[in-house]
């Protein structure tokens, strides 16, 4: 009873703080332990395995389901319903001609569509037996993929695809970070960061790994990619320690893990209640435009045919009307049909005009269409340009039924990033306070090799303007999710940030952030790694400075705009702002304003990447206000995304506009 009243409890509890309708969440419990004694109720719930199945049908329902699909079509409807009447009544065909080509027409597409799911399960088998490492009782073992359930820890190696949707745990990173790509899922190719949770980043090996005693609580499973939000108790000496979990710890299944080591990683979503899975689109038989387009026509055929089986129905009546103008001798009614009521003999007559006249309506043209279709796909995967040659894959014909689609697209929508343009970020320069600044002077569209690594091109500077030149350096060092890749040793030598092409060693989701941190670089101020919550920069004078990273609020496409919240070594607190000038400008009290909107406006009409820069400074009892705000809009459960917009809304005020960067995307 005790355990009843617990539950009975929690769940009073979380109804009346107001949270969301808990039986839309779900409770995993990590490596399936329970949690302790008297902490939480232990509520066991089924979730599906991680069997993936993108078919149509099963050897069961094939027949039935297929037959069902195919007698939706217009045209094999109207074929069925002639051959049953020429079954029914007496007509002046055969229901041969009829039946014969139905059932050709049927079975070829029967076969087609057959063929295609077979080679889908296919498929689903090959990646439901896939081969995944989990985590049991401090040892490896090894699992089919369809075989995970939710709970299980999973290693997951470099340059392989997550199984399941999961939780990251911990990682070889030392800042408990790793780098993905989702070119599978939503076609971005970069590499993005995931974090891993604060209190188990530190298990890095199969035994602490297993020790971990934590539940996960989160929504149920729900197709937005980008949309998560759940919360972990990690259990400290029976005490729960609650840490927010959002996107940014959620690895997608069919993303793919890129520069890390390994990681560890709990299963929350599996099988068909993936993100993945959950945006199949549905299964039902797809229509295209032709089709549709030959179902209009057929619908005109239709309505002429009945037309002129009603008119003959009405011209033969109006003829046998006179006494002397009956059935001809050699098809004379006998005396049960002359006993009928007349409008049943009428309708009899209606339905053998319509057999008369079916022909209008070919169904050699549907024979035709079908083989064409199957026939089609094949020219497909054998041509030789759409063969990718660097995989050596050729095209993938999904379903035949939608070859002819492709030459209906009359307009390509391509977002300008990547599409239109190289996606290869240049740093141009920089307006601080109304100064501009460039990497290196420029002569005729020439660099300089002469040439010192700053040009100041606006002359007139303050007397604090060395001062609020560096503190614009430093925000835009420490204002990005920019990671630094680990020195490779290559013959030997070890090859670091300072050495050869700075591109090489800088990872970030956005190349904007990398391109800004590079142009800091040869500005002066080199952003050299995050390390236990340390960011670390190199200053002029060959200083590493260091900066207590407090604070990330996130860039999300509402606000347009991101911050960091750091604590210099002097103890001062900075949150330092960017993002478009819509977004900052409006919410700046202080700095020239006139000055850098003016040269926005220059660099946007010349076709650059703007962004602004503005900081706050922050007292003690400030940040603590702004750390309560954040944590209760992190830990919650319902509408925590408009409760962090509330929060940023109110900590990302009250700027002082520090500059500007323009960066370059050159066209294709």
């Amino acid at each position: 009873m005790g355990m009843d009243f617990s539950t009975l409890r929690t769940l009073i509890s979380r109804y009346c703080v107001g949270e969301e309708n808990w039986v839309d969440s779900r409770t995993v419990y990590i490596g399936h332990k329970e949690p302790p004694p008297g902490t939480e109720a232990f509520i066991q719930q089924r979730f599906p395995d991680n069997r993936i199945v993108s078919c149509k049908y099963t050897f069961w329902n094939f027949i039935p389901k297929n037959m069902f699909e195919q007698f939706r079509r217009v045209a094999n409807f109207y074929f069925l319903v002639i051959f049953l009447v020429q079954l029914i009544i007496d007509t002046p065909t055969s229901p041969i001609t009829s039946g014969l080509p139905l059932f050709f027409v049927i079975t070829v597409t029967a076969i087609k569509q057959g063929y295609e799911d077979w080679l889908r399960h296919k498929a689903d088998k090959a990646v439901n037996e896939c081969p995944v490492q989990v985590v049991q009782n401090g040892k490896i073992i090894c699992k089919q993929s369809r075989r995970l359930r939710v709970g299980d820890v999973v290693l997951v190696k470099e340059d392989e695809t997550f199984p399941c949707d999961l939780i990251l745990l911990s990682s070889s990173r030392d800042d408990g970070t790793c780098y993905v790509t989702t070119a599978s899922l939503d076609g971005e190719s970069s590499h993005k960061t995931y974090y891993a949770v604060q209190d188990t980043k530190a298990f890095t090996t199969e035994e602490e790994v297993s020790c971990i005693h934590a539940t996960i609580e989160c929504e149920q499973p729900q197709p937005d990619l980008y949309k998560f939000v759940g919360r972990i108790n990690v259990y400290m000496n029976n005490e729960p320690v609650a840490r927010p979990l959002g996107s940014e710890n959620l690895l997608l299944r069919g993303a793919t893990l890129k520069n890390t080591e390994h990681i560890y990683a709990v299963a929350i979503y599996t099988g068909m209640e993936t993100k993945m899975a959950l945006n199949y689109q549905s299964k039902s038989q797809k229509r295209s435009a032709v089709e549709k387009s030959m179902n209009a026509y057929l619908v005109v055929y239709l309505c002429i045919l009945i037309s002129k089986a009603v008119i003959n129905t009405g011209l033969k009546y109006l003829w046998q009307s006179d006494p002397n103008r009956d059935e001809p001798w050699y098809n004379e009614r006998t005396d049960t049909e002359r006993q009928r009521h007349i409008l049943i003999r009428a309708f009899t007559d209606f339905l053998a005009f319509m057999v008369l006249f079916n022909y209008i309506i070919p169904v050699s043209m549907y024979v035709t269409v079908e083989m064409q279709k199957f026939l089609g796909s094949y020219f497909i995967m054998w041509d030789d340009e759409m063969l990718d040659e660097e995989l050596g894959e050729r095209a993938v014909v999904n379903t035949s039924d939608l070859n002819e689609e492709l030459g209906q697209v009359e307009y390509v929508f391509t977002d300008k990033t990547g599409t239109l343009t190289e996606n290869n970020m240049e740093f141009i320069e920089c307006c601080v306070d109304g100064h501009v600044y460039i990497p290196h002077a420029i002569c005729n569209g020439q660099v300089m090799p002469g040439a010192s690594s700053i040009d100041m091109i606006d002359t007139s500077p303050g007397p604090d303007a060395r001062e609020r030149e560096e503190l614009f350096f430093r925000a835009l060092c420490l204002c990005h999710t920019v990671q630094v890749k680990e020195e490779e040793t290559v013959d030997g030598i070890k090859h670091g940030i300072h050495q050869g092409k700075s591109s090489s060693f800088y990872i970030s989701s956005s190349p904007d952030e990398v391109a800004l941190v590079e142009g800091m670089k040869r500005l002066g101020f080199t952003y050299l790694r995050l390390k236990d919550g340390q960011m670390e920069i190199l200053n002029r004078d060959d200083e590493v400075e260091r900066f207590e990273l407090l604070e990330v609020l996130t860039f999300d496409s509402v606000r347009r705009r991101m911050s960091v919240i750091v604590r210099a070594g002097s103890g001062e607190m900075y949150l330092f702002c960017k993002g478009a000038d819509s977004s900052i400008f409006p919410r700046v009290i202080k700095g020239k304003v006139e000055q850098v909107k003016a040269r926005v406006e220059l660099n946007a009409v010349e076709g650059l990447r703007t962004l602004c820069v503005a900081y706050r400074p922050l007292s003690p009892e400030q940040y603590q206000q702004v750390c309560h705000q954040l944590s209760g809009a992190k830990l919650a459960l319902q509408d925590r995304d408009k409760q962090l917009a509330e929060a940023y809304d109110i900590i990302e005020r009250d700027l002082i506009l520090l500059g500007a960067t323009a960066v370059e995307d050159r066209l294709q």
